[in-house]
């Protein structure tokens, strides 16, 4: 039987857009021959709906699109569908929606697979939501028997994780049915199907790949995972869908960060050609490109500002911004004031040169000096400091949300994760927009990110990935003025920010004083009241800023 995982990038609540698409992937499918096309769970709604599973309409509206692709299906010579939707619970108690894998064909839904393992860790929360299935079986397509399943309910082998989450695993009760019934299933090799939501972190392609491998193996099976790809608010699904055989080989890959589809019949099953080493700087890339493109185009827009100080981190952003919707979409503002310094203009025009953007100057010397005017008889004895630092910033905030309305593009925040963990960031300043697109890359990451944009031709001049980091916004200003050095505050901020880890452990494994320490958590602990008003980030790393890390603002916590 020829298979098609058909990889898709879906967009929430477009459920006409959805459709056409699934119609599109599966007519392209039919015309190679598949006798089953697979998609991505929740396909049909995308991934993932959150509380819009409340409202009702919308549960309808996902049936609606189910029966009209189930009227494609029926087609004489067209091949069956198998999609991620969401229906009405069976039962009159629980939760009211679930989660499932339809199987269309002969003009009906002519099987169901509820998920059975619905996460509640990071950034997930299906338990909120849907119902669990009480129980799985096994069907059949076209004379040939498969095991179905929905996402998680495949990441729960016990001889790969080393402490399982759930007690069941669903993959085990089906492969006991599949021994249950030697007879009929004589001969017959095993394959499990996965539709997946499945999305990227750094590392978290080679995990899914292992895993599943594994899961092969194990069970003696052919697994096929079809993933979503794209842009969803902060998450960003990397695709990468495949298919192992059971011995553990790859023997089909979807493209990474693309929509592809993918066609294999177990019957002629070659190990695909290994891809290269892995280049997590370069897929790190690809996702917050894709992240940025789907965020703001999904949102209805089509154009960004990005403030350019000069500085490495707006430069990142807008060479992300660049490459996700065109230099032709994407103005830079600078905005000097008397402490920037005469390098840091020239390199923001310099920039803008080498990007082919459109960049304009909006000194902000006479909007600061009549602020400072009118507050002078508040500040009259007071020395100059971190009011009139974060004054210059919020000028600067204010004036892209000016141009923002006035044009209707969104703002690109610049801040990365380095500044977001210890609060070396203005609230209503520079984290005013809509998307933070690196507030997930550490300091360290991001000039490995500036040097790989520079990896054909220099894009981010190389004065600003050679002069010390400064804010610019008091004389000779510069950020380890405020912070330890980069290559010292990293590591100590993905140990405690992404792994948990306390100040003494941090101290011993990374040989630094734990006084150090202690001074950086007290910076991360008093600054979640920024971050609870950040704008999303793009989740790139296994813990971001956002929904997957939820921590209380009004704390005393002892470091």
């Amino acid at each position: 039987m020829k298979i098609a995982l058909a990889q898709i990038n879906p967009t929430v609540g477009d459920f006409v857009g959805n459709t056409k698409k699934i119609l599109e992937f599966a007519g392209r499918a039919a015309e190679l021959g598949a006798e089953l096309v697979v998609f991505p769970e929740l396909a049909v709604c995308g991934y993932p709906p959150a509380d819009f599973l409340e409202k009702k309409v919308f549960i309808a509206r996902a049936e609606k699109a189910v029966a009209e692709i189930a009227a494609w299906a029926a087609a004489g010579g067209r091949p069956a569908i198998l999609c991620g939707t969401v229906m009405p619970a069976a039962s009159p108690v629980g939760k009211h929606v679930r989660n499932v894998a339809a199987l269309l064909s002969g003009g009906t839904v002519s099987f169901v697979q509820q998920k059975m393992l619905l996460p509640f860790y990071d950034v997930f929360d299906e338990q909120r939501y849907f119902e669990p299935a009480a129980h799985q079986t096994l069907t059949c397509v076209a004379g040939e028997p498969l095991a179905i399943t929905v996402c998680e309910d495949a990441w729960n082998d016990k001889s790969f994780w080393p402490r399982p989450i759930y007690k069941i695993d669903p993959v085990e009760v089906l492969m006991r049915e599949w021994d249950a019934q030697p007879k009929e299933l004589a001969g017959r090799q095993r394959i499990i199907l996965n539709i997946s939501a499945s999305p990227y972190w750094q590392g978290k392609p080679e995990v899914r790949q292992r895993m599943l491998a594994a899961l092969a193996e194990r069970h003696g099976a052919y697994v096929a995972m079809v993933n979503q790809v794209g842009g969803n608010d902060s998450l960003v699904f990397d695709g990468s869908s495949l298919v192992i055989r059971p011995d553990g080989e790859v023997v089909a890959r979807a493209a990474s960060f693309a929509e592809d589809l993918v066609i294999f019949d177990v019957k002629e099953t070659a190990p695909v050609a290994p891809d290269a080493a892995v280049d997590e700087v370069a897929a790190m890339w690809n996702a917050l490109v894709l992240g940025t493109r789907d965020y703001v185009l999904k949102c209805g827009f089509k154009k960004v500002l990005v403030g350019l100080s000069g500085g490495i981190d707006s430069a990142l952003v807008a060479a992300i911004a660049v490459e996700a919707l065109g230099a032709e979409n994407v103005l830079g503002v600078g905005m000097p004031s008397e402490y920037s310094s005469l390098g840091s203009i020239e390199d923001a025009r310099l920039l803008a040169k080498n990007l082919g953007i459109r960049f304009e100057m909006l000194p902000i010397h006479d909007v600061f000096a009549q602020y400072q005017s009118v507050l002078k008889p508040l500040f009259v004895g007071t020395p100059f400091g971190l009011a009139e630092e974060n004054l210059q910033s919020r000028i600067r905030g204010a004036l892209l949300m000016a141009l923002s309305n006035k044009f209707g593009a969104l703002v690109l925040t610049t801040g990365n994760k380095s500044e977001m963990s210890t609060g070396y960031c203005t609230l209503y300043g520079d984290m005013v927009g809509a998307l933070a697109v690196i507030g997930d890359v550490m300091k360290t990451q991001v000039y490995e990110l500036s040097r790989y944009a520079n990896r054909q031709h220099e894009v981010i001049p190389q004065a600003t990935l050679e002069k010390p980091p400064s804010a610019e916004l008091r004389p000779e200003q510069r950020d380890t003025d405020s912070l330890p050095p980069y290559e010292v505050l990293d590591p100590i901020l993905e140990a405690y920010v992404e792994r948990y880890c306390s100040a003494e452990q941090i101290a011993e494994d990374q040989g630094v004083d734990v006084a150090l320490v202690r001074s950086v958590i007290q910076l991360v602990e008093r600054s979640e009241y920024k971050r609870q008003q950040a704008a999303p980030v793009l989740k790139v790393t296994r813990k971001s800023f956002g929904m997957g890390r939820r921590f209380p603002i009004a704390v005393k916590v002892q470091v």
